[in-house]
């Protein structure tokens, strides 16, 4: 099913994949290099693999991420497991660009590497998200950890007090965006 929603995605246009780990029948690692090869080679656009375990119920471990990363394909991560000492080792040992795939580690991420976020208040606030990555690549780390710590209320609101999406929606809606309605 996956193979066949990359080709749709390739005929539709997209520029790319995001690829989930399979969820809920927890694939062992070598399932998992088995399916994520399987999404990349369906298509001829790139591959960012999604890492969250907290959803997925397996995370993809390091030395997986590091066959993976030997794909041509597969371009980057999207890190939603925490994990800044791995994704620190994958990054020094291969080309995978790494995103955080969690708001509250946003920070933390660029300071190992991740060249940006794949965000859930990004969709409320991306303004000052990028005005804390430009901040960071500058050398002006105060800037970063100031924009990092007046968005502290914005991530708990939106992702400690419920589901994201949920948060985000009403959020959006509130600002007079097209958020819609939660299925």
């Amino acid at each position: 099913h996956s193979c066949e929603l990359a080709r749709a995605a390739e005929a539709a246009g997209a520029d790319g994949v995001l690829v989930v780990t399979p969820y809920y029948n927890k694939p062992p690692q070598e399932g998992l290099l088995y399916h994520f090869t399987q999404v990349a080679e369906a298509s001829a656009l790139p591959a960012m693999l999604y890492d969250i375990p907290g959803r997925t119920g397996v995370p993809i471990l390091t030395e997986t991420l590091l066959r993976l990363g030997e794909h041509p394909q597969i371009v980057a991560v999207k890190d939603a497991k925490a994990d800044l000492f791995g994704g620190s080792v994958v990054m020094a040992s291969t080309d995978l660009v790494f995103y955080s795939g969690d708001d509250a580690l946003n920070l933390p991420w660029l300071s190992v590497g991740a060249c940006g976020f794949v965000s859930v208040v990004g969709h409320v606030v991306g303004a000052d998200l990028h005005e804390m990555i430009d901040a960071y690549l500058a050398g002006d780390r105060e800037r970063a950890l100031e924009i990092h710590r007046r968005l502290l209320p914005v991530v708990t609101a939106i992702m400690t007090r419920t589901q994201g999406a949920i948060a985000v929606k009403s959020a959006l809606n509130l600002l007079g965006l097209p958020g819609g309605t939660v299925r």
